[in-house]
C-alpha cells in the first residue's frame, strides 16, 4: 500500500532542492520576529504613557477639588464680610463687635489665612482680623485694590503671589472682593491674604519620581508655585515658554516635551480649573514614566537577539547539511546518468535524452542526426594489452567523441562495451558526416597501437542515421538503423563511416 507523502516531507524534500531557501526563511522569519517583538514593546509604551496621563489626570483631579474647595470656603468667609461691610448698622457697632460679626471663626482660625482685611475705599484698614486696633498700612496701590475700585461687577478676584506688606517674611495670594455704598458706588474691599504654605502642603504628599514637578499657575500664565521648589521667583511668567506656548496653541493637554530650565524630557499634562482661572501642570520625568518599560524591553530585546541569532546559526548549519546532502544527491545522481568508466552519459540516460531529442524533432521538424560509433577490433586489443589497457583505450576514445559534440543538446553516450552513440539535434545528414570525420581524426590522433588492426593503431567505424530515413519510424529504429550502417562500415574494412539513406552516401573512407 502505498503512503501518500506529508506536508512535512514535501517541505523538506523541497528544502533539499533549494536549501537557498533556508536561509532566506530564517532571515524572513528573524525580521517577523523582530517585528513582533517592536510591536509589543510600541505597544507597552503606548500603555505606560496612557497610565501616565491617565494618572496625572487623576492627581490634577484632585488638585482642582481641593484647591477649588478651599477657595471657595474663603470665598464665603469674604462675601459673608462684604455684606457686613455694606450693612451701616454692622460697621456702628462696637469694634471688637464689629470684627467678630464681619469674619467668622472659621476663617480667623485658619492656619492659611494670614489676615482678613476690610479698607475704605482710600485703601485704609478700617477691620484688621488680627489686630485690635487697624494697622496704618495704605494699600491703595495694591492690584487687588485697584481692579475692584475700576471694576464695580469684577466678583471674587485673585491676584498673583505678593510679598506681604503687613508681614515681609511672607509670599501670599490675595483673594478679594468689592464693597459697595447703597448707591453702588465704590466703599472699599474685603481682601484674604492666603498663605501659600497652603499649596506646598497640598502638593508636598505628591510623588512623582525624580526629575517630576507640579506647577500651579494662572491661566495667564503667572506662576502660583512650583514643586517640588526649585527657587521659583515670586510672580515668575510661563508665558513665551515653549511647552506652556504650545498647550495654549494647541490645547493639547499631554504631551512631552523638553524643560527648557534643566533640559529634562517630562511628560507634561495641563489641567485647567472650571471654577478657577487656575491651571495646574503634572510633569513627571519621561525615564520615571518609561522605568519600567525599558527594563522590560532590555529583556525582551535580549531575549530575541539571541532568539534570533540562534535560529540564524541553526539555520545556517541546516543549510550547510542540505547543500552538502543535496551534492551528494546530485553526485548519486549524475553516477545512475554517467558512465564510471568514461564520463560519458550511460545507457540508461541516453534512451531518456534520446526520445526527449526524438519527440522535439517531431514537434518543430527540423532533424536529428544519430552516430553509432565502434572501435575496430576491439576484443583483440583486450586479449593482446590486457583489460586495463582496454579500459584507459575506451576512456581515451570516449574523450576524443566528446571533445567532437559539444554543442548545446549534443549527447555523447556509452551504448556498452566498445559502442558509443552520439546524438545530434537540429543536424542532418551532411552535418552529421562532418562529426563522424572529426571523430575519425580525432582516434586516429591519439595513435594507440593496435597490432591486431590492419591499421596498426586503434580505430572507430561509424553509422550514421537520420530521423528522414524511411525506417525510421521512432527513437529505437533511429539506433537499429545507425547500428545497421556500422555493420556495413566494418564490412567495407573498417576505419570508416557509413551512412543509411537518405543521409548520404552509403559508405564514407576516412
Amino acid at each position: 500500500m502505498l503512503i501518500k507523502p506529508t506536508i512535512f516531507f514535501r517541505l523538506r524534500a523541497a528544502l533539499a532542492r533549494h536549501p537557498n531557501a533556508i536561509g532566506v526563511g530564517s532571515i524572513a522569519f528573524s525580521v517577523i520576529v523582530l517585528g513582533f517583538a517592536l510591536a509589543v514593546l510600541m505597544q507597552a509604551r503606548q500603555d505606560a504613557t496612557a497610565r501616565a496621563i491617565e494618572n496625572a489626570d487623576n492627581l490634577a483631579r484632585v488638585i482642582e477639588h481641593d484647591i477649588t474647595y478651599t477657595a471657595e470656603l474663603t470665598d464665603l468667609s469674604i462675601q459673608a464680610a462684604v455684606d457686613g461691610a455694606q450693612d451701616a448698622d454692622v460697621m456702628r457697632l462696637p469694634e471688637q463687635l464689629r470684627k467678630e460679626l464681619l469674619f467668622d471663626r472659621s476663617a480667623t482660625a485658619s492656619q492659611y489665612i494670614g489676615s482678613l482685611l476690610c479698607l475704605d475705599s482710600h485703601g485704609k484698614i478700617i477691620v484688621d482680623s488680627t489686630s485690635a486696633v487697624p494697622r496704618s498700612v495704605d494699600l491703595a496701590d495694591r492690584l487687588w485694590f485697584t481692579v475692584h475700585r475700576d471694576n464695580p461687577n469684577l466678583g471674587l478676584f485673585i491676584s498673583r503671589p505678593l510679598h506681604s506688606r503687613l508681614n515681609p517674611n511672607e509670599v501670599d495670594l490675595m483673594f478679594s472682593r468689592r464693597v459697595n455704598h447703597p448707591d453702588g458706588s465704590f466703599a472699599g474691599v474685603v481682601v484674604a491674604a492666603f498663605r501659600l504654605d497652603y499649596f506646598k502642603n497640598l502638593l508636598s504628599g505628591v510623588r512623582l519620581g525624580p526629575g517630576g514637578a507640579i506647577t500651579l499657575l494662572q491661566d495667564d500664565g503667572h506662576v502660583i508655585l512650583r514643586y517640588l521648589n526649585d527657587e521659583t521667583q515670586v510672580d515668575e511668567d510661563f508665558t513665551g515658554r515653549k511647552n506652556f506656548e504650545r498647550f495654549r496653541r494647541t490645547h493639547e493637554t499631554s504631551f512631552f516635551g523638553t524643560s527648557g530650565r534643566d533640559g529634562q524630557e517630562r511628560l507634561y499634562n495641563f489641567r485647567e480649573f472650571d471654577k478657577l482661572k487656575m491651571i495646574v501642570i503634572i510633569a513627571p520625568s519621561s525615564r520615571y514614566v518609561f522605568a519600567d518599560w525599558t527594563s522590560r524591553a532590555w529583556y525582551i530585546g535580549i531575549v530575541t537577539a539571541l532568539l534570533i541569532v540562534g535560529l540564524l546559526f541553526a539555520a545556517q548549519l541546516l543549510s550547510v547539511e542540505f547543500r552538502h546532502r543535496l551534492e551528494v544527491e546530485e553526485h548519486l545522481r549524475n553516477m545512475t546518468r554517467i558512465d564510471g568508466l568514461t564520463g560519458l552519459t550511460n545507457r540508461r540516460s541516453l534512451d531518456d535524452r534520446l526520445m526527449l531529442e526524438w519527440l522535439r524533432s517531431k514537434r518543430s521538424g527540423k532533424p536529428l542526426a544519430l552516430l553509432f560509433v565502434d572501435i575496430d577490433r576491439f576484443k583483440n586489443y583486450n586479449d593482446t594489452y590486457g583489460h586495463q589497457a582496454g579500459d584507459d583505450a575506451l576512456t581515451a576514445v570516449a574523450q576524443a567523441i566528446a571533445r567532437n559534440s559539444q554543442r548545446q543538446g549534443d549527447i555523447a553516450a556509452r551504448f556498452g562495451g566498445e559502442e558509443f552513440v552520439v546524438v545530434l539535434p537540429e543536424t542532418d545528414g551532411a552535418g552529421a558526416a562532418v562529426v563522424a570525420a572529426n571523430i575519425h581524426s580525432a582516434v586516429r590522433a591519439l595513435a594507440i597501437e593496435h597490432t591486431g588492426s590492419e591499421h596498426g593503431v586503434i580505430t572507430v567505424s561509424i553509422g550514421v542515421a537520420c530521423t528522414d530515413a524511411e525506417e525510421v519510424a521512432d527513437a529505437l529504429a533511429l539506433i537499429k538503423v545507425a547500428d545497421r550502417a556500422v555493420y556495413r562500415a566494418k564490412a567495407s574494412g573498417r576505419n570508416q563511416t557509413s551512412a543509411a539513406e537518405p543521409c548520404g552516401d552509403a559508405a564514407v573512407t576516412t
